[in-house]
């Protein structure tokens, strides 16, 4: 029996690595998407002018507040995830997806902070003696102001700047088809046109027109989560086809990649 054993581990396939990275990205670009259904459950809050005075239900509220933290903290694992991967493409843009999706992030709790405050406002000060009601419906609508400015710059505005350095390290890399990153080059445009008419007031954000400017840029996320859980990265990938120590250098005389990793001068020597 300890023979079948030690032959069943011994022909069993080695675990890819990469293969293991490239699912776990992708699983965490699908669970960005969880935040989708805050446009209806934030309604209590919009729909009544006295929410934070007692009318309505605050549990919608308090489930897309949480939604949102994972939203948030899914977009910093996926460019963590990736980080050593595209950094062998190009270091400095990698680097820059990982700094544009921590400051998506922070932007996102900081307007979760101000739904939860109208909740507990609406919960520990409303109804209580001495409380002003008319000093709590002003706080209540400037802390929902608040959201929805942060949201245009956290959960839309700057997807547009992600999805850009996302989409140019894809296309270089030929980690995953070009049709994907080439959907962001068209997306992130359109949806940034979109944030610059919101932000000068010529429709709402919850307007017909915003929800289909962002189309691209979603269809660019899920996708791109979807292939990387059940295709992984294309073995084709120039990325792939060295280690993680190599260099990616263009050559002075073609303008053409050059490959150098640790080793190869000294095997020439010894070659000599």
């Amino acid at each position: 029996m300890s023979a079948t054993t030690h032959t069943s581990a011994a022909t069993r396939a080695p675990t890819d690595p990469m293969r293991q990275r490239a699912r776990i990205a992708g699983v965490l670009y699908l669970l960005t998407f969880v935040s989708i259904p805050t446009l209806a459950v934030y309604n209590a809050v919009r729909d009544h002018a006295d929410f934070i005075l007692g009318a309505g239900s605050d549990t919608g509220v308090l489930w897309g507040a949480l939604s949102e933290v994972i939203v948030g903290i899914a977009g910093i694992g996926t460019a963590v995830v990736l980080f050593p991967v595209l950094k062998r493409q190009n270091e400095s843009v990698a680097l820059g997806l990982v700094a544009a999706r921590l400051l998506e992030t922070t932007l996102i709790f900081v307007s979760v902070v101000s739904l939860l405050t109208i909740v507990t406002l609406r919960d520990d000060v409303a109804g209580t003696s001495g409380a002003d009601n008319a000093s709590l419906t002003t706080t209540g609508h400037t802390l929902l102001a608040i959201y929805d400015r942060t949201f245009l710059l956290s959960q839309s505005l700057m997807p547009v700047f992600c999805d850009l350095l996302l989409g140019y390290l894809l296309y270089r890399s030929r980690l995953v088809p070009r049709i994907l990153p080439m959907v962001a080059f068209v997306g992130a445009p359109l949806l940034l046109a979109s944030d610059l008419a919101i932000f000068f007031g010529l429709y709402d954000r919850v307007a017909p027109i915003a929800g289909l400017a962002a189309l691209p840029v979603a269809a660019f996320e899920l996708s791109l989560g979807v292939w990387l859980i059940v295709k992984g990265f294309n073995s084709s990938s120039p990325l792939m086809a060295r280690p993680a120590t190599d260099v990616h250098i263009p050559s002075p005389r073609t303008g053409q990649p050059e490959q150098r990793a640790a080793g190869i001068q000294d095997d020439r020597r010894v070659n000599s």
